[in-house]
Parts: structure tokens; C-alpha cells; sequence
């Protein structure tokens, strides 16, 4: 990743200050503006605060500290309160390799006309006999970490679409109404990324049905960028053109070949998230690397302005600090899911 937009085309620096409000001048006050409030959240684990991962926060909440710090948190708040989406995350575990295999997702060589890395979800291929909707959940947020490292992905963001096609009523008794909740939260709430749209094409009405079940879960601005485009490929094409796409999605390219993607992922040694124990459950619960999660000058901040704080930071640990909603206190308050809170 290019160090604060270092090595971007100007292209992408426009693109980024006039979406974003990405001021390469201001990047490290905002990341410290975000890093600063990592104190007011004792209960969550920040098993990475260095700036280019800090960085993509901001990007997907164009620069607002409050905001970018509230998608942190619930980022590292949703891996530990979901420790069997994280347990065995990475690309060789059977369920996940079943997945990608199948092309759950896939991920298409070309951008849109808006730079924006295309996802694919081809549903028929989806072999319920061998591995879960989980699976492909955590196919798709596996995938998702991988291509998130990359400036242009966060400023440019992505577009999805999922193909229907000969998706039986039998497979869909298989979709987990406890997962989609799951998946829905994850990646509407808890990840940093800018999703554009989804396309959804030759839906069945079962699916269609569903789809008004879940709308209630999802925020005014998600149900928007949902689009059902049925068997009419055409309206598919007005978003994005027949030049990116692969035959069976009435694109101009040769049909899509599912182990382009699972290869890639699945023999990039390199990318093992177990390797850094950065998303492992067991390691986010320990006392020990919770207090490591925290920046030194950040107790010095604490201890400055909220004295219950210890200079000790095994005192921080071994006491549990809580945290109290509070409107009316004059001590040192974080903005924080449009409440005040402090540490007691």
C-alpha cells in the first residue's frame, strides 16, 4: 500500500479528495484523531492500530474521526462477539476452499467504469451437501480482507452481482436466516469498505420474497443500491458495461472460470491472517494483548484526563474498567454512537 497516497495516479488523489475529502496534509491528524479514542472502548480488542489500517476507516467514512472510529470499533467488536465466523479464517480451511472453488465468491479480472472491483456470486453453485452458507460468508469476508489492502479498492470501492440462475427452491430452504442477519451486519455495519451496488439477476419470486423479509434489516441507503433486474440483462449493462463482463451475464468476454480467484487466494502463502493472530477469537480475549492493542501515549492521554485511570497498564487490565453513558459529567468524553461515555 502506497504510505498516504504516496505512489497513487493523480487520478485517484482527485478522485479521493472530491469523494472522500482525503487531504494527504491532514491524513496523520485524522488517523491520530481516530487512534485517540481507541481509550473510551476498554471492552474492544484493537489488535492493529497502525496508520495504513487506521487509514481505510477514514477512507470509508470519508474522513470523519467519530464515524471512522465507530466503524473501527465495531469492526474488532463483531470478531469477538462472532468467534466461529474467525476461528480457522483463511483460505485452506475445507469449508472455505469448497467455496471459492465454486466460486463464492468470484472476483472479476476488470474493474467497472468507475474503477470499482467487480464481485460475482454464481448461486447454482452452491453444493449445500458439502459446506454452509457460513462458509461462503466467510469466503466472501476472507476475500474481502485480501482485497481491501489495496488504496484503490478502499477510495474506488465494489460492485456486486449474483446470478440466480437455476438457484432451486430446495437450495434456497438452505439459507440461514441467522447467517444473512450475520452477513448483513458484517458487511453493511463492521467492515471498512465502500460497496456501490448489488445486483441481483434472474431471481426467482422465492428469492424476491426473501429479499422483503431482510429489508427491514438494512438501512435506507443499502435497500437503495440493491437492484432486481430479473432475466433483463440489458438494465444489468446501463450499471455496468458489456465490455467487463463474461458471456453468461450477456458480457462481451469469454464465461467465467471460478478457479481464477480461488487460486489466487488459496496459494498466496502470504496471507494468513492466523499467522498474525489478528483475528483469531482466543487471542482477542486476553487480557495480556489487549493492553498490547493500546498505543503508550495513549494511558498517557488517560491518566491525564480521566484520574481512575492507572499509569499501570496491568492495573487498566486487572480492574475491568466499564464504561457509563453520561450527558452531563464535565470529565473527558468521546462521542461515541451518539452518546457520551467515560471511563469509570
Amino acid at each position: 500500500m502506497a504510505e498516504f497516497g504516496w505512489g497513487l495516479s493523480e487520478e485517484l488523489k482527485k478522485k479521493a479528495k472530491r469523494e472522500l475529502n482525503e487531504d494527504p496534509d491532514e491524513i496523520k491528524d485524522a488517523i491520530l484523531g481516530v487512534r485517540e479514542q481507541i481509550i473510551t472502548r476498554p471492552d474492544i480488542t484493537f489488535l492493529r492500530t497502525d496508520d495504513t489500517f487506521i487509514l481505510r476507516f477514514l477512507r470509508a467514512r470519508k474522513f470523519d474521526t467519530f464515524e471512522a472510529f465507530k466503524l473501527y470499533g465495531r469492526y474488532f467488536e463483531f470478531r469477538q462477539d462472532n468467534p466461529d465466523i474467525f476461528k480457522k479464517f483463511q483460505a485452506s480451511e475445507p469449508g472455505i476452499k469448497d467455496a471459492l472453488l465454486d466460486g463464492l465468491p468470484g472476483v472479476l479480472p476488470n474493474h467497472d467504469h468507475f474503477g470499482r472491483k467487480i464481485f460475482v456470486l454464481y448461486s447454482a453453485n452452491w453444493d449445500n451437501g458439502r459446506y454452509g452458507l457460513d462458509s461462503i460468508y466467510r469466503s466472501i469476508l476472507l476475500t474481502l480482507e485480501k482485497l481491501i489492502d489495496e488504496d484503490e479498492a478502499q477510495i474506488n470501492g465494489f460492485v456486486i452481482i449474483v446470478d440466480w440462475s437455476q438457484f432451486t427452491f430446495k437450495q434456497s430452504m438452505w439459507l440461514s436466516p441467522k447467517v444473512l442477519k450475520q452477513m448483513i451486519e458484517g458487511l453493511q455495519d463492521c467492515f471498512p469498505a465502500r460497496f456501490g451496488a448489488v445486483h441481483f439477476v434472474n431471481q426467482p419470486w422465492y428469492i424476491e420474497a426473501m429479499f422483503k423479509l431482510l429489508k427491514p434489516f438494512l438501512k435506507e441507503k443499502s435497500r437503495d443500491r440493491i437492484h432486481m433486474h430479473g432475466i433483463n440483462l440489458g438494465t444489468l449493462h446501463n450499471y455496468i458495461h458489456k465490455e467487463v463482463l463474461p458471456a453468461e451475464l450477456g458480457g462481451t468476454l469469454p464465461p467465467y472460470n471460478n478457479l481464477i480467484w480461488a487460486k489466487e487466494l488459496i496459494g498466496d502463502e502470504s496471507f494468513s491472517f492466523g499467522d498474525k493472530q489478528i483475528y483469531w477469537p482466543d487471542y482477542c480475549f486476553s487480557y495480556k494483548n489487549r493492553s498490547e492493542s493500546l498505543p503508550s501515549e495513549l494511558f498517557t492521554k488517560a491518566e491525564y484526563e480521566e484520574r481512575e485511570v492507572s499509569k499501570d497498564k496491568e492495573d487498566i487490565i486487572k480492574t475491568k474498567p466499564k464504561l457509563t453513558s453520561s450527558k452531563s459529567l464535565g470529565n473527558a468524553r468521546a462521542h461515541l454512537d451518539e452518546e457520551f461515555f467515560l471511563i469509570e
